[in-house]
């Protein structure tokens, strides 16, 4: 077996036991995950991704996505009352502005003041967010899926490790998803002017191009355990870096057989 071949098969392994380990965090039936703990699909292990995750927002910032989302709720109201009138056929991005709604904003407004005082730091759970806003649990969990679709956060499930007795396995239930508040691309057609982002500059866009095509260069050049480490952390990185290393070490035998 070639390097090429032994590099397409632990990518084909990763790949597996990525979407394996996805799919057994929760089933279509509602069934409880395997440890016995309820952990939602696409869940990552707090603590393991938020540095990378969050962002400090610039002074002020915090201040122009709020007004964005009021200007937006504004347009999402316009574009409601033409669509009832007649006057105006919606496309699909406008269709998801109009279910914006004022509670949506309410606990738009609460994110960004969590992201504001915790500098970016923002993972409240539904109950704190019900009882910072006067709202009920379920408006909260709609007012976020509606954010998210018009694309005012980003939402990020998590769970965390139960130690249990010594010696049991450990356990693993969801615990609150961390968010980062956004600019929303579909409403900036309905925002003034000076709202706006300015453009990215091009020398910026060529550099941003280069740094990651150095960065796929980089992690074409790594073996199999070491590819394993750079791309994923926690208690699955450490499982697919071992399975790397033993594929390393496969592959390094087979180079020998073939130089003889």
């Amino acid at each position: 077996m070639n390097a090429v071949a032994i590099g397409g098969h632990f990518a084909s392994v990763f790949h597996q036991a990525t979407a394996g380990a996805a799919s057994r965090r929760s089933t279509k039936t509602g069934a409880q995950h395997r440890t016995g703990a309820p952990v939602r699909r696409d869940s990552r292990e707090a603590g393991t991704f938020e540095d990378m995750f969050w962002s400090i927002p610039a002074k002020g910032e915090t201040d122009k996505l709020l007004l964005a989302a009021r200007r937006a709720l504004d347009a999402a109201r316009r574009l409601s009352r033409d669509e009832r009138a007649g006057e105006r056929t919606l496309t699909s991005a406008e269709r998801r502005i109009t279910k914006l709604t004022a509670g949506a904003v309410r606990v738009y407004e609460e994110i960004l003041t969590l992201a504001r005082l915790n500098q970016g730091k923002v993972y409240p759970s539904y109950d704190y967010l019900a009882g910072a806003t006067a709202l009920g649990r379920r408006t909260v969990a709609r007012s976020i899926a509606i954010l998210e679709d018009i694309g005012f956060v980003v939402r990020q499930r998590r769970f965390k490790r139960v130690e249990g007795e010594k010696g049991d396995k450990p356990r693993y239930e969801q615990t609150s998803n961390a968010y980062r508040p956004t600019v929303a691309q579909a409403v900036m057609s309905y925002l003034p002017r000076w709202m706006r982002p300015a453009p990215t500059p091009v020398d910026q866009v060529q550099r941003d191009a280069e740094r990651q095509a150095d960065t796929q260069h980089m992690l074409s050049q790594l073996n199999c355990r070491d590819l394993a480490r750079a791309t994923l952390s926690g208690p699955m990185g450490a499982a697919l870096a071992r399975l790397g290393a033993r594929i390393d070490a496969q592959g390094a035998s087979a180079e020998t057989v073939l130089n003889r």
